[in-house]
């Protein structure tokens, strides 16, 4: 059982947007005074049509974009106010899988997906089993050591979500990480996504699947018109 300061932990934001706008150069903005607060090992998906901004909504919380304006905090911290350093040390606390996949091409897969634990010091005989495990349960335990350029779509998208929950981070941010996927692997994901918030991670993933979507008890936040709205997907 959840002591009271847990509980009251657990319920404050880790994420907030306060009356948050966002646009590329002069043209029109995709967000208009957009507010959201999300709390502590939350679940959470966004949805919207393709081209609504969920992307770049997703951008503005892994630190990838700065707001046009509005106030971005990430755990109760003005990320607006915090120094380089500072900025790069909360980046550590979220893992991102972004639609790029951003893998580095010289690298294999075994060593991309464990790329978080080597940038935090950790010696490869700490994390070598379990990391290898993960990348077989993913279904790349016969890829390690392929390099990206020869990986499927799929397979990309696989070592870049093997990468982003390798370090246990606090905050959980995908971009379609089902999108290359067959249905199968992609309820296998969904389900090291609901084990991972489980174990207390704040989860955010944008899709357009429905599928995945349907049956989970989560936030849902719809992005219409350059405005967020919020309900319950169960």
């Amino acid at each position: 059982m959840l002591s009271a300061a847990e509980q009251e932990s657990r319920k404050s934001p880790v994420i907030g947007l306060d009356r948050v706008s966002k646009r590329y150069g002069r043209n029109p903005e995709i967000f208009s005074d957009v507010s959201l607060s999300l709390e502590k090992q939350s679940f959470t998906f966004l949805t919207g049509a393709s081209g609504a901004g969920k992307s770049t909504l997703l951008k503005l919380l892994y630190l990838a974009l700065n707001p046009t304006r509005g106030l971005i905090t990430i755990f109760g911290q003005d990320v607006q106010g915090m120094s380089r350093q500072d900025r790069q040390l909360l980046k550590r606390k979220i893992g991102v899988v972004s639609q790029d996949f951003a893998l580095i091409p010289h690298l294999n897969v075994f060593e991309n997906a464990t790329l978080p634990l080597r940038a935090a010091g950790y010696a490869p005989s700490k994390y070598k089993e379990d990391a290898s495990e993960l990348l077989r349960w993913v279904g790349l335990g016969d890829h390690m050591h392929a390099k990206p350029p020869t990986l499927s779509g799929g397979e990309a998208q696989r070592v870049a979500i093997a990468r982003a929950v390798m370090s246990k981070p606090e905050i959980l941010i995908a971009d379609e990480p089902t999108g290359n996927v067959d249905p199968e692997m992609g309820q296998k994901l969904l389900r090291l996504f609901l084990e991972m918030n489980r174990t207390g991670t704040t989860v955010i993933i944008a899709t357009h699947d429905i599928s995945l979507v349907s049956g989970i008890k989560a936030n849902q936040i719809q992005i219409v018109d350059g405005k967020l709205s919020t309900g319950s997907a169960l």
